[in-house]
């Protein structure tokens, strides 16, 4: 590795075309996109410590993420996915750069555009990637920001950023895909607590450290297996509930958000 953030983009343009490219940059700029930001204002070694993760040489050193940007994830599955595990044995979690976005069905409307969001657990589209725990990834934040019902005198969405409550460091629930360029895509559920009150929709599904879960939700998304705790891909002997990973996604444990102030990233 031992390339930037910048770097790693500059590989996309090496793997994609430059009129999809392009295109993707154009549906940004006239908000199509209209997707969630965050933040993760720290750096690589700080992310390892405090999820147990094997640093590498990532350069990562704080910023904002949005769609098309590389970022940091954390995950345990191997260097090059491809065949049967050789062994159920779990793999030190480590961290990674992957684009936010990835690439769409073969028979998408829009070929050119990437995906940034999970909402359908059970599309055809991502359930071999949630049932393989080798594509479940951690997304570090600090902040999330989310677009809130109300607008302002131009017109405009406002926005809101939230972070959890005594939670300086998070993890939102994300898988990758392998392609060309492996991206990742965050997985959403509805709005609760703040973000709700404040007029969002929608949220990420930020994974707990604490409550039912204890501190178990980490390793579980990593390693467990889908719907049950045991099985192929399970890698663990957890501790937590043993209804596996997917209870995470559908009985999400309530994380307190708190809306704070935060400043914007650049344009």
């Amino acid at each position: 590795m031992g390339q930037s953030y910048g770097e790693w983009f500059e590989y996309v343009l090496s793997c994609v075309s430059q009129c999809s490219l392009a295109n993707s940059e154009k549906l940004q700029r006239e908000g199509i996109y209209l997707t969630h930001l965050y933040r993760l204002d720290c750096g690589a070694d700080a992310i390892a410590r405090h999820f147990g993760a094997r640093r590498g040489d990532d350069p990562w050193q704080g910023g904002y993420i949005a769609p098309m940007k590389f970022a940091p994830v954390i995950t345990a599955g191997r260097e090059f996915v491809a065949g049967a595990r050789t062994s159920n044995a779990p793999l030190e979690p480590r961290i990674v750069p992957r684009l936010w976005g990835v690439g769409p069905p073969p028979k998408a409307d829009d070929p050119l555009r990437r995906i940034p969001h999970i909402r359908n657990i059970d599309s055809p589209f991502w359930i071999g990637n949630l049932r393989n725990s080798e594509f479940r990834c951690l997304i570090p934040a600090t902040s999330v920001m989310l677009w809130g019902s109300e607008t302002d005198y131009e017109g405009r969405r406002l926005q809101h950023w939230f972070a959890p409550k005594d939670a300086p460091l998070f993890a939102m629930a994300g898988v990758w895909k392998d392609d060309d360029v492996p991206g990742f895509a965050l997985l959403m559920q509805d709005a609760k607590g703040a973000a709700k009150a404040a007029g969002c929709r929608s949220m990420p599904l930020i994974l707990p450290g604490g409550g039912e879960w204890g501190n178990d939700a980490y390793q579980t998304w990593l390693h467990r297996a889908w719907g049950s705790g045991s099985g192929a891909n399970s890698g663990t002997n957890s501790s937590g509930p043993s209804s596996g990973a997917r209870a995470l996604v559908e009985r999400p444990s309530p994380v307190e958000l708190t809306e704070i102030s935060a400043d914007m990233p650049p344009a």
